[in-house]
């Protein structure tokens, strides 16, 4: 298990600066952010070169940088604006040798119509969804990366919410490329036995997202990351561990500080999963 951090919770001026930071204190590699587009990712995957490896890229964005998920909206120029962002995301994340690219496939509410008795928009949404794994998993396959399906909270996105879900039309699917992002803040909320539901899912979570249940560092909260890490020691998990989340803390120095604790403790905790594993 390799663990990571998102960029932008790294101190430093600057990305090489911030890769550093990671680097003496124990992470192992660096997460991006699609928001503000190709060319910015270019950039800062230049800078932490030879420092940290990029181990993922979370987000979609168009053509221009914006956020795009619309895979899921009646407006098909909107899902081939979205679909045609992670196209060029996954070829980034082959260059750079990430892991894959992070997608929640809408936020909010359905946006297609109900046209029961025929289809409900649930029904709807899991034509699309399937229709967008098929066309974009065999994308990432020929990229040597995944394009990683995140559930959420229901307060965040009503169609996938648990890791079951996911699985589902991953398996309903049928092709390569295709992993799970199982983000721990968020099964936090929505499943009533997280280890069980990693075991559960199995091989298929082939990436993990680090919060506590405030959404702050972890081990800051009352999330149980030994029993987190057994499960995925036990499918025989050899991914990615990400931090995304908030930092406590009043300042810089503090939120620093927080984080550096914060690697210190999941590090032994990997280490000790793997040991038992």
């Amino acid at each position: 298990m390799t663990i990571s951090v998102q960029l932008g919770l790294l101190p430093g001026n600057d990305p090489a600066d911030q890769a550093k930071w990671g680097a003496d204190h124990g992470a192992e590699g660096v997460e991006l952010s699609a928001w503000g587009g190709l060319e910015g990712l270019r950039r800062v995957a230049e800078a932490v070169h030879g420092i940290l490896p990029v181990t993922s890229v979370c987000g979609n964005c168009d053509e221009a940088g914006n956020g795009s998920f619309d895979f899921l909206d009646p407006d098909p120029a909107k899902r081939r604006r979205s679909i045609e962002g992670s196209r060029a995301l996954l070829e980034f994340c082959g260059e750079v040798g990430a892991a894959g690219q992070i997608v929640p496939p809408i936020f909010g509410p359905a946006r297609v119509p109900d046209l029961s008795p025929w289809k409900t928009p649930l029904e709807i949404e899991e034509e699309l969804m399937l229709a967008t794994l098929r066309e974009l998993g065999p994308v990432a396959a020929s990229h040597g990366t995944l394009f990683l399906v995140e559930p959420l909270n229901r307060y965040e996105q009503h169609y996938l919410r648990r890791l079951s879900d996911a699985a589902r039309v991953i398996d309903a699917s049928n092709v390569p490329g295709l992993g799970i992002l199982a983000d721990l803040f968020h099964m936090h909320i929505e499943e009533t036995d997280s280890p069980a539901a990693l075991r559960e899912a199995g091989t298929r979570v082939r990436h993990v997202h680090l919060a506590d249940n405030t959404r702050m560092e972890p081990g800051s909260g009352d999330i149980d990351l030994a029993a987190a890490f057994a499960a995925l020691a036990s499918t025989g998990f050899d991914g990615v561990l990400a931090y995304e989340c908030g930092l406590r803390g009043d300042g810089p120095a503090e939120r620093a500080d927080h984080l550096a604790r914060s690697l210190s403790h999941v590090r032994a905790l990997r280490d000790r999963a793997k040991i038992i594993s």
